[in-house]
């Protein structure tokens, strides 16, 4: 008797053989290690620097005064109001926040108010820079010719972590990088299979379907993750990027990888299967990535985005494998910690999948 066929072992061989394909792929080493690369070189070099300062509100504190009126008139800071004790704490201690201010009317009555301003050693940059602005405040609203003096400035600071340019740039080019991977990897090498038949002459043989797709998806998962590996260590070694818990902290960023790339995939087949030529690849996909690259927190915070179109940026899945990302290597978070990043992103891939397999050709 024949032995029955062994699709496990297909699915390997094909793995096995499209690693190597993408291995010898120039533009697949491009996308997947290079332009990443780059990106760190460049942000890794140039430092650290921000658009707004956030300067939170403490609970209890006086509103209307004309210390807080001013600084909500200062375009570089943003207040962040409605937070309690233990949140700003949270937020001062992980960098987050830049500061927090409580002000008081003063009992004695000279001055009329007192500021207590608290800093974080996680955010010097900004600290600096809030500094600078609220001394040159609290000078000008001092100088005017009112009695009793206005305001008295306090300062102390909360250590924390230091927040690293790499530590917000990093995982944006991870993210870019497995978009690109799973976007335009799938949908070349998907419409090259079809294009030259290779599909059809596998059903000639006993291999599945799903070893076909299964061979493709642990090829790329498999490419994407060394890139992954790669990234962080020349992040973590050379410009200091944070992983709080190590090995475990790479493990789960790699596992956060897996389910970015398995998402993305999904584009790449819808790429694949609505395209006629493969000329009209690029600009389909190019459709998908571009405005993911730009609006998901890639490059800049989200934050520092206009209010009307940060709730765009909000919705796209790039976002929250960025946020998840960030979360897990600088706040030290668990995957159960970002399970609300790792759901919506589990919902894009179901209605990606849905579409794929409706638009997929196999011939």
């Amino acid at each position: 008797m024949s032995k029955p066929y062994n699709n496990t072992k297909a699915t390997l061989a094909l793995a096995k053989a499209s690693f190597r394909s993408i291995m010898r792929s120039p533009s697949a080493v491009v996308f997947t290690l290079a332009f990443p690369l780059i990106f760190i070189l460049v942000f890794g070099f140039l430092g650290g620097g921000g658009v707004k300062v956030d300067l939170a509100i403490a609970p209890g504190s006086d509103l209307q005064n004309p210390i807080i009126n001013a600084i909500e008139q200062i375009n570089v800071i943003h207040i962040v109001k409605d937070k309690d004790a233990d949140e700003i704490k949270a937020e001062l201690e992980k960098g987050h926040i830049a500061a927090v201010i409580n002000v008081k009317k003063n009992t004695s009555g000279t001055p009329a108010y007192l500021a207590n301003v608290q800093y974080t050693s996680a955010s010097i940059d900004k600290g600096s820079i809030l500094k600078s602005v609220l001394a040159n405040l609290m000078y000008t609203l001092n100088s005017k010719d009112i009695k009793p003096t206005v305001a008295q400035l306090n300062e102390s600071t909360v250590q924390g972590r230091i927040y690293r340019t790499i530590d917000f740039i990093l995982p944006g080019q991870l993210g870019f990088s497995l978009l690109s991977t799973g976007v335009f990897g799938t949908a070349f090498v998907f419409f090259s299979l079809r294009q030259t038949l290779v599909i059809k002459r596998f059903f000639a043989t006993p291999v599945s379907r799903a070893s076909i797709v299964f061979g493709e998806g642990i090829a790329r998962i498999g490419f994407a993750l060394c890139g992954a590996v790669f990234i962080i260590l020349i992040g973590h070694f050379f410009f200091h990027f944070t992983l709080i818990h190590g090995v475990i902290t790479v493990l789960n960023m790699l596992l956060l990888a897996i389910i970015g790339l398995v998402v993305f995939m999904g584009f790449g087949f819808i790429v694949s299967g609505i395209a006629k030529s493969e000329s009209t690849i690029p600009p389909i996909s190019n459709i998908i990535t571009l405005p993911q690259f730009l609006l998901s927190g890639t490059f800049f915070s989200i934050d520092a985005f206009p209010s009307w179109l940060q709730p765009i940026s909000r919705a796209l899945p790039l976002t929250y494998l960025n946020d998840a990302m960030r979360k897990v290597a600088f706040e030290g978070a668990g995957l159960w910690d970002v399970k609300h990043q790792i759901l919506i992103m589990a919902i894009w891939g179901i209605g990606v999948y849905i579409v794929a397999v409706k638009v997929f050709k196999w011939e």
